[in-house]
């Protein structure tokens, strides 16, 4: 599995995959104040990125890979990197 739970902090790993968007779930709903780090993924299945986009858990940890820092981040609320201001929703 690429998805496990350290703590406070559910961790996605490497290529997540449809069977990771289940406990990702199920872990969100026990707790909203787990937050999600992003900054080892290097692919998120569809069912994974829209169990995020649904629940909107806070990220921690910047995102490595250039698509998740420009699309997916943004995409959950997250400021991209270097912009100081906030952008309006």
């Amino acid at each position: 599995m690429s998805v496990r739970l350290d703590g406070n902090v559910i961790i996605l790993e490497g290529a997540c995959r449809v069977e990771d968007a289940e406990p990702l779930l199920g872990w969100l709903q026990a707790d909203r104040d787990r937050m999600v780090d992003l900054s080892n993924a290097e692919h998120l299945h569809a069912a994974v990125l829209q169990v995020l986009m649904a629940l909107r858990p806070a990220v921690s940890g910047p995102a490595k890979d250039p698509f998740f820092r420009d699309w997916i981040s943004p995409a959950l609320g997250e400021a991209p990197v270097g912009d100081p201001g906030s952008r309006a929703r």
